[in-house]
């Protein structure tokens, strides 16, 4: 088995393609004020852990103050479109989410905003693998009996998700369009109210975040069935990935980067990516973040810029092909 790992790259690679060490932009005056990271959720959850545990250490990396805000509302569109509003000179940074720079404006062509023309992609800090799970008394506890089971009883079954245009819905759908069967949506006000009616059994099942989820699946209150992953999971050593049944393009996990509103200049985009990276070198850092069941990215601007469109367009394609609508 496998055991899934991603390295951060290396300084000296960074700077072979044109990004230069922390020390190389001290001379920059930025940040002159607080830095604002916003978080377009409400206290808690994924997002909201990642943004705290990175931003305790990087104003000593940037060598200023960074100050977490949270503007929760629209499914992430809040805070998102506080960003955009936002003067592009680094001192308001927001964290980036499938949900708010993919499947939500995939879904919503009002939401207000572009999420490739009207950000500055800075840095993925983590991604983290999702899961499809079921309540016990689920008629399966394995990937090959859920999918006959969905199959002979098309409409029967339904899904929760934190709300119509959030990642769990979009990538069930996503699932639904490539395995040819037929679900339920159920949407919530939020993750938690979802998964908490699925541990209750009124919904059978949840496409869910590994750190949300896993703490169910250890107390056998959810049976995972499958992960979205590019690698089996070492929490889950004996579920398997969707590569592994057919289904590649579904394992699509979740990101939680930093971005900034367009048009910030070049030099303060270079010296945030710079000083996140010295923070997830930190052991500390490292296995905090671990521990969420989130996996250490830290890669290049251009490299989340291309992360960022290819989710918008996979989820674009989602919801013309299974005619979403908002509700």
């Amino acid at each position: 088995m496998k055991r899934l790992t991603l390295k951060l790259l290396s300084m000296a690679t960074l700077t072979a393609v044109g990004y230069a060490p922390l020390n190389a932009l001290a001379q920059s005056n930025y940040p002159s004020k607080p830095v604002r990271l916003i978080v377009p959720f409400a206290p808690g959850g994924t997002t909201d852990i990642v943004a705290r545990i990175v931003a305790e250490k990087l104003g000593g990396a940037l060598g200023g103050n960074v100050v977490v805000e949270n503007r929760a509302g629209g499914g992430g569109s809040v805070g998102a479109l506080e960003v955009v509003r936002a003067a592009a000179d680094g001192h308001v940074l927001g964290m980036a989410t499938v949900s708010t720079t993919a499947a939500n404006p995939a879904i919503n062509a009002r939401i207000g905003y572009d999420p490739i023309s009207d950000f500055t992609p800075v840095i993925n800090i983590a991604a983290t693998p999702n899961v499809i799970a079921v309540h016990p008394s689920f008629p399966a506890r394995d990937y090959a009996g859920f999918l006959a089971e969905l199959k002979k009883s098309p409409g029967k079954y339904s899904y929760s998700s934190s709300g119509t245009g959030g990642i769990g819905h979009l990538q069930m759908e996503l699932y639904k369009s490539l395995s040819s069967t037929f679900v339920l949506h159920i949407p919530y006000r939020g993750a938690g109210p979802a998964l908490n009616d699925t541990v209750a059994g009124q919904v059978p099942m949840i496409f869910d975040n590994m750190p949300s989820a896993l703490p169910f699946i250890r107390d056998n209150r959810l049976v995972p069935i499958v992960v979205a992953a590019p690698q089996r999971l070492t929490q889950l050593p004996n579920v398997p990935t969707f590569k592994e049944v057919g289904l590649e393009p579904v394992n699509r996990m979740a990101y939680y980067g930093i971005l900034g509103p367009k048009g910030m200049p070049r030099d303060v985009v270079d010296k945030v990516n710079a000083a996140v990276r010295k923070v997830l070198e930190d052991p500390s850092v490292r296995k905090r973040i671990e521990d969420t069941g989130s996996l250490i990215i830290g890669n290049t601007p251009a490299q989340f810029a291309d992360q960022i469109k290819a989710e918008f367009d996979v989820y674009k394609k989602v919801v013309a092909e299974q005619k979403l609508k908002l509700d």
